[in-house]
């Protein structure tokens, strides 16, 4: 009997270290990195270069092509597009599509950025690229583009699949390139609950309200990823961002992430020149945009590009390659550092002949001007966070100028009616100016 049970207990010991022991969770390996929004130096790093699985920290990149796709004119946020029966099969957070249902791509981004639905992540990957393979191949070229040289992606939502790896710098990239090249969007991570698709759904990140400062960004977990998690925080002038790969828990997450943003805090200078994010060139021959089948007429974003080539070849005399990821309206000079002006210079749709709708003249906000971008930066994601402001729609830019010699930054959201400009400055008070159209135009 004493045997019997010796043996029992043995063997069930045997188990629970045999299952403890291929736990992917439990032998996650950990990795952080600590780097200053403002310039991306680095404070504080541990294991950043080495690929990991980054579980749904991937749908930050499938939200920056939404965006960029959005801004392009590929898609609105109120167009309307049919759930796949693919995307309505996605396991794990999920809003539970049913196939056929019809959701418009304004409420595919709630859902992916605050509560990390993975069936939402597809279908904003299939309205883009119209397959998910076609889509991850995106996902790579841009992370190239963007200088996050250790990334791959398979899957627009990040469930665990060979080869489908990423760094914690890398993150830390990606996080500074959706702050400043999508200003306007960012609020959105930072949401505690919101609507989508008629459902509400509540935020994965639990230091919203809960750490001093935190404005948001992503978690995520597989089990052979861990629990990951990529925080922004802000205070006064300093905005931190701490990435932490391969938590035990969330619990344990959440608190390496305070705990790394604090010393994030107190090494981040006071005054710091502002560096913004690059990006590298990327030839159209290795950019893998689905080609049309023979026969197709080009609709859409393929025949966008295929007047950007004719455009371009018929400037030249040449034939000539044009990236996917040109943007498609002109910018303004921005300061890179070292105090010298970087020219942007993009081809519109207008100088392409395409024709464009006339539109109405339109009244805008004028939110102030700053002597910095990441002033700007700043004032425009935290009036975009305000609620009751009704500006989900409202273009933002932040305008250059110059002011008693020194450069200017002017925060501006236009697309409004005179009534909706004056309703929102009524509601600010502080620092806000209604601006009626310019004339002519």
């Amino acid at each position: 009997m004493i045997m019997a049970r010796w043996f029992v207990a043995l063997t069930l010991g045997a188990m629970m270290t045999v299952v403890m022991t291929a736990s992917p969770a439990s032998a996650a390996p950990y990795a952080a990195i600590v780097m200053d929004m403002r310039d991306g130096s680095v404070m504080h790093s541990r294991s950043a270069d080495r690929r990991q699985h980054p579980a749904s920290l991937t749908k930050m990149m499938t939200l920056y092509l939404t965006f960029e796709a959005v801004r392009n004119g590929q898609l609105k946020l109120d167009t309307r597009v049919r759930v796949s029966r693919k995307a309505a099969r996605m396991t794990g957070s999920r809003l539970r599509l049913k196939s056929g249902e019809r959701v418009t791509i304004r409420d595919m981004i709630r859902a992916t950025a605050i509560k990390s639905a993975n069936d939402a992540a597809m279908v904003l990957a299939e309205a883009i690229s119209g397959s998910e393979k076609a889509f991850a191949q995106l996902m790579t070229a841009k992370a190239r583009e963007l200088g996050m040289k250790a990334t791959t992606y398979k899957n627009p939502h990040g469930l665990t699949r060979a080869g489908h790896l990423t760094t914690a710098r890398d993150q830390a990239i990606l996080a500074r390139h959706l702050f400043y090249d999508y200003p306007d969007y960012y609020n959105v991570f930072g949401r505690k609950s919101d609507r989508a698709a008629g459902r509400r759904i509540y935020t994965t990140n639990r230091l919203l309200g809960t750490y001093r400062g935190m404005e948001g960004m992503k978690t995520g977990y597989t089990r052979a990823a861990g629990y990951n998690l990529v925080g922004i925080a802000q205070r006064g002038p300093e905005r931190v961002i701490a990435v932490v790969l391969g938590g035990k828990s969330g619990r344990t997450r959440n608190r390496e992430v305070a705990r790394l943003l604090d010393l994030g805090f107190k090494r981040a200078k006071t005054h710091v020149a502002v560096v913004r994010p690059g990006h590298r060139s990327t030839e159209v021959a290795r950019s893998p945009i689905p080609r049309p089948k023979p026969g197709t007429p080009a609709t859409g974003f393929e025949a966008l590009m295929a007047a950007l080539s004719t455009s371009a070849q018929a400037a030249t005399g040449q034939p000539t390659a044009v990236s996917p990821y040109a943007p498609l309206r002109a910018r303004q000079p921005v300061p890179r550092g070292g105090g010298e002006t970087a020219t942007i210079t993009a081809m519109t749709p207008e100088m392409l002949g395409i024709p464009q709708p006339q539109e109405k003249p339109f009244w805008s906000v004028d939110l102030g001007s700053y002597r910095d971008e990441a002033g700007a930066v700043a004032r425009l994601a935290k009036i975009a966070q305000t609620p009751g402001l009704a500006l989900d729609n409202a273009p933002s830019s932040i305008e250059l100028g110059t002011y008693r010699g020194r450069p200017s930054y002017q925060v501006i959201f236009g697309g409004l009616t005179q009534k909706e400009a004056r309703a929102v400055c009524a509601k600010l008070v502080r620092l806000c100016n209604p601006v009626p159209p310019r004339q002519g135009g």
